[in-house]
């Protein structure tokens, strides 16, 4: 998630994000214990901000027709209940997890990231159908046939930046490319929705400070 350098604002206006979520200090050495220092550091900082902006902007009204979607998209599931064809959110989330630790695991393979699209774009169709039963309130069928959809978008978005970047490096690691690539590390790879689609970017990372750049070669 990109995020404005100072306050951790992302492109939504509003919507702070802090953490791994938006990078964070450990870059591509992204395992599991590490976030800490990133909570505590750029939450401070964007809970801050996000208390500033709230006192100078004051409430923000979305559009009634954004809510009506975003209401008729959530309560989806429990009309779709007495449907022949109706998905089990469980089974999908588990589909899910399985096809991503067995393809896009630790040591990543092009045509195995390749398979894994195609079987996310499967599970895309059947979360269409994602159905549950009961009520409104303590539900976590229907919280899991929500959140299916944010889900998928981060696995595809996962595969597709790994296939994309043909290089290993901290936590990624591709087996025909095992090094580093001095190209891959002027860059990052950046996903944002085009028409419905995802579509890969390649943004140029900013030069760093001398002084930074004077400790990270002092550490070699």
């Amino acid at each position: 998630v990109k995020v404005e350098a100072d306050s951790q604002m992302t492109s939504v206006p509003g919507l702070f994000a802090a953490g791994e979520v938006a990078a964070g200090l450990h870059g591509a050495n992204r395992l599991g214990g590490n976030s800490l220092s990133d909570l505590l550091v750029f939450g401070k900082r964007a809970g801050e901000y996000a208390a500033k902006y709230a006192k100078e902007n004051g409430a923000i009204s979305p559009a009634r027709s954004d809510v009506d979607a975003a209401v008729a998209s959530a309560l989806a599931p429990f009309q779709r209940d007495t449907n022949s064809d109706k998905q089990n959110p469980y089974e999908i989330q588990n589909d899910l997890q399985d096809m991503m630790q067995e393809l896009v695991g630790i040591a990543r393979v092009g045509n195995e990231l390749s398979e894994a699209l195609t079987k996310i774009e499967e599970l895309k169709t059947r979360a269409e159908k994602v159905a549950c039963g009961g009520g409104r309130g303590y539900n976590p069928g229907w919280h899991t046939a929500i959140e299916l959809n944010h889900m998928l978008s981060v696995a595809e978005a996962i595969a597709r930046a790994a296939a994309e970047r043909k290089e290993s490096r901290g936590g990624h690691f591709r087996e025909r490319f095992p090094e580093k690539s001095e190209s891959f590390g002027k860059i990052n790879i950046s996903i944002a929705e085009v028409n419905g689609r995802m579509e890969i970017r390649h943004v140029e990372k900013q030069k760093m400070r001398p002084d930074l750049q004077q400790i990270i070669e002092e550490m070699k």
